[in-house]
């Protein structure tokens, strides 16, 4: 006879040893409530472990130091028995107490905030804190640790301001040696160009480049630049823009230092017929700006004391607060159609760059009936310079401006442009430009951040023709992550911003782009004892 059991131990069947089948079952009541009761029995023990584990998290999260509940079970046993860690949550508390702000006020009296990250460690293992204690304590310090950092940003912003603004004794000296030999020297005085290459200013078989500067140094720069990377420099003539008292040190720099095959020419703001006759619009504007600006702005010290702003909002007032930006030299840009009437494109260069490639090829692209060929600054690798939109110059708060334009358009650069003039004299932009001057002036200048290029952005919207990076490299004066590398394989370089190549506040890496266009061997470099740093 044989037994077999089921294995659910509900039937017993009972087989005979001589082949016949007998079925017995057997129920057996007690074994199944028992193994019932044991299944139940799990899943009651597989809920209380799950909440020995909360309460082990609560004990966690609330600091307790003794075991005061049955978490304190699960906080010993779990890890080991489940090999696992718990991940507790941040404390709600924690959030709470650095969501409030702390003044200064709270901060003056509080010497003993901890001044480091390992004084802030140590402090905490040695009180023992609870959660809200320790989120206190870290509000404290990051908070004073952020107010130092702002005032050292907007001191270190400040004093870039001032040694931006401010000319150095170096280029001061050599303006002065060179206007004594303008008054001298005979041969600083000689006509540019000479007689026989008159023609060739307004011939439009040639290429033809405006600069406008009263920074006889920096000028030279972009001239020797050009033309040292130029493919065809007997084709190349150079519109050299100063004002009267540039007009002679920069006449006698270029007449002393020619450049081989290249026609030069330097005219002074007076020298036009059109600037000496009548009223310029942009001359009043400025006027009226001066004015305004005097009476409602605190300058410098009142940007630097609005507690409110953040640094970089900091930064930018103060270079808008240059005196580049008032400058003639920077609002001339809008009266070259009237300037070279006869001129039918010119690409227009600032005295802070630098050439590194023929520009010839610029003549070959197509505008598309645009007048303005320039770089935008909203895509490229770099986020921090080329980053810029509209919203970025322009103030949308005011109806004016939201009215007319889209905050998130691709703004571009001023620097190396195109200009289409006979496209230009077709249009109203120069028309647009004085009247958006106009409307900011009795806005109290609040459609816009200070300088020249907003108002720009306004008159040329709708006329620009976006050209390829390349030509045109910008942020080299704004912040150092430009690497060398990158800077040396682009067509023009831009050191706009504060840190121009020829100050002792410019990037080290990035100055030699700059300097290798100066002769540090010539007399009157040397005199004045400009170095290559």
């Amino acid at each position: 006879m044989q037994l077999h059991i089921s294995p659910s131990l509900r039937h017993v069947t009972v087989l005979p040893g001589k082949g016949v089948r007998e079925f017995i079952n057997v129920k057996v009541g007690s074994r199944r409530v028992s193994y019932r009761m044991l299944f139940y029995m799990l899943l009651l023990f597989t809920f209380l472990l799950r909440v020995i584990f909360v309460m082990t998290a609560v004990d966690g999260i609330n600091g307790e130091r003794k075991c005061s509940s049955i978490g304190c079970l699960g906080k010993k046993l779990g890890p080991k028995i489940l090999h696992r860690r718990l991940e507790p949550a941040v404390p709600e508390v924690i959030y709470q107490i650095l969501d409030k702000p702390v003044s200064e006020d709270e901060l003056r009296g509080k010497s003993e905030i901890p001044q480091t990250m390992e004084d802030f460690v140590t402090e905490m293992k040695e009180s023992r804190s609870d959660a809200k204690a320790f989120a206190i304590r870290l509000r404290e310090m990051v908070s004073l640790l952020e107010q130092r950092t702002r005032t050292a940003k907007i001191q270190e912003y400040l004093y870039r301001h001032v040694a931006s603004s401010s000319i150095p004794k170096q280029l001061y000296c050599l303006t002065l040696k060179l206007a004594n030999e303008h008054s001298t020297n005979a041969a600083a005085r000689m006509q540019l160009p000479s007689a026989e290459f008159v023609p060739a200013l307004v011939d439009n078989s040639y290429f033809h480049f405006v600069l406008a500067s009263d920074n006889v140094l920096a000028a030279s720069v972009v001239a020797a630049s050009l033309v040292h990377n130029s493919l065809h420099p007997d084709r190349v003539v150079l519109h050299i823009i100063t004002d009267k008292k540039t007009y002679s040190p920069m006449q006698a720099w270029f007449s002393l230092h020619p450049l081989s095959l290249a026609i030069i020419e330097v005219k002074a703001l007076h020298h036009f017929d059109w600037f000496a006759k009548g009223k310029v619009p942009v001359l009043e504007a400025m006027e009226k700006d001066q004015r305004v600006r005097s009476q409602f702005r605190g300058g410098s010290s009142a940007i630097t004391a609005n507690n409110n702003e953040k640094p970089y909002v900091v930064a930018a007032k103060l270079q808008a607060l240059s005196p580049k930006y008032n400058s003639m030299m920077n609002h001339i840009r809008i009266h070259l159609p009237e300037l070279f009437p006869s001129l039918n494109k010119v690409v227009f260069l600032d005295d802070d760059i630098v050439i590194q490639t023929d520009l010839s090829p610029l003549w070959d692209i197509d505008m598309n009936g645009k007048v303005n060929g320039a770089v935008q600054t909203c895509k490229g690798d770099d986020k921090f310079v080329m980053s810029k939109r509209l919203k970025s110059y322009l103030n949308f708060s005011h109806p004016l401006i939201r009215e007319h334009f889209d905050p998130n358009e691709c703004a571009w650069a001023y620097g190396m442009n195109i200009f289409d003039l006979e496209a230009w004299r077709k249009s109203n932009i120069s028309l647009s430009y004085y009247h958006w001057l106009e409307q900011n002036l009795k806005s109290d200048l609040s459609l816009w951040q200070l300088g020249t290029l907003p108002p720009g952005l306004i008159a040329f919207h709708g006329h620009v023709h976006i050209i390829d990076p390349f030509w045109h490299m910008l942020g080299l004066g704004y912040q150092e992550n430009t690497s060398f590398a990158d800077a040396k394989d682009a067509g023009v370089i831009h050191f706009n911003g504060r840190a121009k190549p020829w100050l002792d506040i410019a990037f080290p890496k990035l100055r030699p782009l700059w300097a290798k266009y100066v002769d540090f061997s010539d007399k009157l470099i040397k005199s004045c004892h400009i170095r290559a740093f």
